[in-house]
């Protein structure tokens, strides 16, 4: 018997007797019993020596190689001498490969941190290790419960946002004829905003009820050490937030108020080309030629740029100028922002809200003046965020995470299984566990 090759293998408790080439190329091990204590009966841990017969069973481990590797276990059956053992035989087991077991324990582990760690789907891991789905799945389930058991560190700014779960789900009404929404599938995330813990948590749904769910299963003591709340413009997550944490501020990031006023610019384009030009804008005008510059900041556009597109607004007239009004506010607007992280005093912060208020005012644009309404409804969560600096990028981020799972997936079924996969994948920087490259 050589050593070596025992070690080779690594199974505990089992040593290599053989090996054996066959036509195909296939490698056979033949391993007998090297653990003593696989003669102790499971039920009393009588040692027996008494042997009943012999039993061949061949279970399946981790890939060694390019050819196939088959192990064959030579095992005895154990007559049990234990005086009151209600068992009579037994077969012999070592912690790899329990009794019954076709697969090994290393194999099951491997096959679970394939998807928890290393980013694979259940299908993948399935054929790369040569195992059926259900048990691919049924360890990864197993490896999971690690992660959503373990306990959290303490949370400074608790991000939250939204992501949908598959496509909208239509009915056709019979009686109207017209489409409706049968299912609006969504998940709400609680993400560690400031730290590296990633996804803390998921809830069904998004209204302020859904968003209750982690609250109200997080410890008190936990609650209380969150101070901020990053959100997006959703009144029903502040609504929640003031009822579940209401000693936690709420912010709303410079991403979504700057996409709310790109949002104003293309339908003010649209509506001014509707109204003066009696159409859709085509490729020729010259807002339709300037609508991609319109978007970037100032400082993203090189002096060409910027002047190719002032020119060309300028000879448009009305159009032009409707247009350079409004690019102007959302400028203003960003000026504003952009005193976050910058330790700005509240007199430069109030001039600079005073200045966008102003020209949205004087501006006469029915859109500018609505984008500026809704500016000042949020003003205290906004004002909070320039003082604070905290912003719901990371729930962004991890949002886009969740997209990539589901779609590598092809979707999910199950909605428990999803939040187990994208808890795993969002929480691998924390457990020391980088996404693949």
């Amino acid at each position: 018997m050589d050593n070596s090759t025992t070690l080779l293998l690594g199974l505990d408790g089992l040593a290599v007797e053989k090996v054996e080439r066959l036509v195909d190329g296939t490698r056979r091990v033949h391993l007998t019993t090297a653990d003593e204590s696989a003669r102790a009966c499971p039920s009393c841990g009588v040692f027996t020596v008494h042997v009943k017969g012999f039993v061949q069973t061949r279970p399946r481990d981790l890939p060694c190689g390019e050819r196939r590797l088959q192990r064959v276990w030579h095992k005895r059956r154990w007559y049990c001498t234990g005086p009151a053992c209600p068992r009579r035989t037994f077969t012999e087991q070592v912690r790899q490969v329990p009794a019954g077991a076709r697969i090994t324990g290393r194999l099951r582990d491997a096959a679970g941190r394939r998807v928890r760690d290393a980013g694979s789907t259940v299908v993948q891991a399935a054929r790369d290790l040569g195992l059926p789905w259900p048990t691919v799945m049924d360890a990864f389930r197993t490896a999971g419960q690690e992660v959503t058991a373990a306990a959290l560190e303490p949370v400074e700014a608790l991000g939250i946002d939204e992501t949908r779960r598959g496509r909208m789900q239509w009915r056709q009404n019979p009686e109207t004829g017209r489409w409706e929404p049968v299912a609006d599938r969504w998940h709400t995330g609680f993400v560690d905003a400031f730290g590296i813990q990633g996804l803390l948590g998921q809830a069904g749904g998004r209204a302020p009820p859904d968003v209750l769910v982690w609250p109200a299963t997080t410890p008190l003591q936990r609650r209380r050490q969150i101070r901020y709340a990053a959100i997006d413009m959703s009144p029903g997550y502040r609504a929640a937030i003031r009822t579940g944490l209401p000693h936690a501020t709420v912010v709303v990031g410079h991403f979504h108020v700057v996409q709310l006023a790109n949002k104003m610019i293309n339908t003010v384009r649209r509506r001014t080309t509707a109204a003066l030009r009696g159409r859709r804008g085509r490729a020729r005008d010259p807002e339709w030629k300037a609508r991609r510059r319109l978007l970037p900041g100032r400082e993203d556009l090189t002096d060409a740029q910027f002047s190719t597109m002032w020119n060309a607004l300028t000879d448009a007239k009305a159009i032009g100028t409707t247009l350079l009004t409004a690019w102007t506010a959302r400028e203003r607007l960003r000026d504003q922002l952009a005193c976050a992280r910058t330790d700005a005093d509240r007199h430069r912060i109030g001039h600079l809200h005073w200045k966008l208020l102003t020209w949205c005012a004087d501006s006469g644009i029915p859109e500018v003046r609505t984008l500026v309404r809704t500016i000042d409804r949020w003003w205290t969560e906004i004002a909070a965020f320039i003082a604070a600096g905290h912003s719901n990028a990371r729930s962004e981020g991890i949002n886009r995470v969740i997209k990539l799972v589901a779609r590598a997936a092809h979707g999910f079924r199950n909605p428990a299984s999803q939040r187990l996969r994208t808890r795993c994948v969002t929480t691998r920087r924390a457990r020391g566990h980088p996404h693949p490259a």
